[in-house]
This record gives C-alpha cells, sequence and structure tokens, in this order.
C-alpha cells in the first residue's frame, strides 16, 4: 500500500487533459465531498470478461492513492496488473462522447469499449 500520494510519472495509468477537465466539472457540480477520489479499477463483468471501474469514493485499505493532473486517485493495488500504462480519455463529441480506456493490456474489448479481457 502506498503511503504517500506519488507523483504523475509514478503512476500506472494516466489522465488526458480531456478526461481531467471533465473530472474536475463533475467534482464542482456534484460537490464531491473533500476526502473522496477518483476510483479507478476492473471488476468482474462485461461481455469481455472485465469492466471498469470510475467513479468517486473515499480510500480504503489495500488502495493505492496518486496525484494526477490535481486530481486524486484511488486504485485497489491488485488492480495495476490490469491498468498498467492505461490512459484515461474523455470524448465530447458527435460520433463518441464520454470516458474510455485505451488499455495496452487488454487482449480483447467489446464493440462499446466498457469492458476487456486481459
Amino acid at each position: 500500500m502506498a503511503t504517500a500520494t506519488e507523483t504523475a510519472s509514478d503512476t500506472p495509468l494516466d489522465i488526458s487533459p480531456n478526461a481531467a477537465k471533465e473530472i474536475r466539472k463533475i467534482i464542482r457540480k456534484k460537490n464531491i465531498p473533500d476526502g473522496y477520489g477518483l476510483r479507478v479499477g476492473v471488476k468482474g463483468g462485461g461481455c469481455s470478461g472485465m469492466s471498469y471501474v470510475l467513479g468517486f469514493d473515499k480510500k480504503r485499505e489495500k488502495d493505492q492513492e496518486f496525484e494526477i493532473d490535481g486530481i486524486t486517485v484511488y486504485m485497489d493495488q491488485r488492480h495495476g496488473l490490469y491498468l498498467m500504462g492505461t490512459q484515461i480519455n474523455y470524448h465530447d463529441g458527435l460520433n463518441a462522447r464520454g470516458f474510455t480506456f485505451e488499455n495496452p493490456n487488454a487482449t480483447e474489448t467489446c464493440g462499446c469499449g466498457a469492458s476487456f479481457a486481459a
């Protein structure tokens, strides 16, 4: 378990500038309280085997804590294997809208990009 906040260069994942901007916007609009951070993780399920988790939560016992572009990020240390090198993006266009994950560990993804196999 990381005891101190790690810098962006030490993190297993990255948040694009567009995604960071949208996350900060959500924090302001939804009044996310202090002590909560962005939870990034994986869970079993989805058409390809695993789904991404993205939401706001308090830090848990087995979490690593990262500071990426001014955003506190929590990730269960066991999920690092699946998320190493992943970039979280945000698209706001006619063809796509929402958060996406570019995961170099994914051997297969579903059509919507919400689940993957590793």
